[in-house]
């Protein structure tokens, strides 16, 4: 088992931190691994967040770590009736290395435990082979590729679409912790 003060906790953003998460997500690093890249205002990032913060079908968290916020974990798409959603994740630009595995193991966690959900799956850009292969290494399985299926500017890119089942966590998770343990410590 696993303290969340080791790996942090997720818990909910507050209004108070709209324009700390607009800034890492504008922040080039972010931008370029998204759907959309134009830099976000701070008038569209409200409205967004208005009509998504108390929607069902979708959940946002702030990752903190040793008490500093430092990333965010996003749920979309939350179908309760087939027990499904999609999820997404970038962390601030000072987090600390690691930052992104200690994310996903909480997320999983909320996901299967909280959600109740059967199915959870995320959309990677092809070019992002390090957040595919993180996911990968958590038993997400690469479902299809959707060939040119994105357009930026004058170049189409394909989309990998992951999905990890709750039983494939269940067997997979004492020991990526156990692992992400050892990382940590060593």
């Amino acid at each position: 088992m696993y303290s969340t003060l080791q790996f942090g906790s997720l818990r909910p953003i507050r209004d108070s931190e709209l324009e700390l998460m607009l800034s890492w997500r504008n922040e080039p690093s972010v931008r370029q691994n998204m759907y959309t890249t134009h830099e976000i205002g701070l008038e569209e990032h409200l409205a967004w967040w208005a009509t998504t913060k108390d929607s069902p079908r979708h959940r946002y968290f702030m990752y903190e770590y040793e008490g500093r916020p430092a990333g965010i974990v996003g749920f979309t798409g939350i179908d309760r009736g087939n027990q499904n959603a999609s999820w997404a994740f970038y962390a601030s630009p000072e987090a600390p290395k690691g930052s992104g595995s200690r994310m996903e193991v909480l997320a999983l966690d909320y996901a299967f435990g909280e959600l109740g959900l059967h199915k959870l799956s995320c959309e990677v850009l092809a070019f992002n082979t390090s957040v595919i292969r993180l996911h990968e290494k958590f038993g997400f399985q690469v479902e299809g590729v959707l060939r040119d299926q994105h357009k930026r500017g004058d170049e189409f890119i394909d989309v990998y679409r992951l999905g990890l089942l709750c039983r494939e966590w269940a067997d997979a998770r004492d020991e990526m912790i156990a692992k992400l343990t050892r990382l940590s410590k060593g």
